[in-house]
């Protein structure tokens, strides 16, 4: 069981990804922006991952993964856009985010990377 911290503006995407994970015996915790996910890193006990919509208002996913990178550099980060132009800005992010998962996506497509991404040593870990 991971810890997963789910910041998705879009309630339905968000409640998606917390049944599925939830389904799959993950700890989810969802908040709506990139200012709120920094809140809940900074007040809570830490989490394993953090999974970011790029598209979000106050602070996108993009800011929000240098902000984790610079501040909690144990959490691995993955990324979710349904826009092509985004997932071009984050893949110039390879050092600091696991991956990019392109919307829609299907429970079983969620479920396999975040799998993939926890399984995966963390190189900050490592360093």
């Amino acid at each position: 069981m991971a810890r997963i911290l789910v910041a998705d503006d879009d309630r339905a995407v968000a409640e998606f990804v917390r049944r599925a994970l939830a389904h799959h015996n993950h700890e989810v915790t969802v908040v709506e922006d990139g200012v709120a996910a920094l809140h809940a890193l900074g007040t809570q006990d830490p989490f394993d991952l953090l999974l970011t919509d790029i598209v979000m208002p106050q602070m996108d996913g993009i800011a929000l993964a240098l902000k984790v990178a610079r501040d909690h550099p144990n959490l691995r980060v993955l990324l979710m856009s349904g826009y092509a132009a985004e997932r071009q800005r984050a893949h110039n992010l390879d050092v600091l985010i696991q991956r990019v998962i392109s919307k829609p996506f299907t429970l079983q497509e969620l479920v396999r990377v975040v799998e993939e991404v926890l399984a995966k040593p963390n190189m900050a870990k490592d360093a």
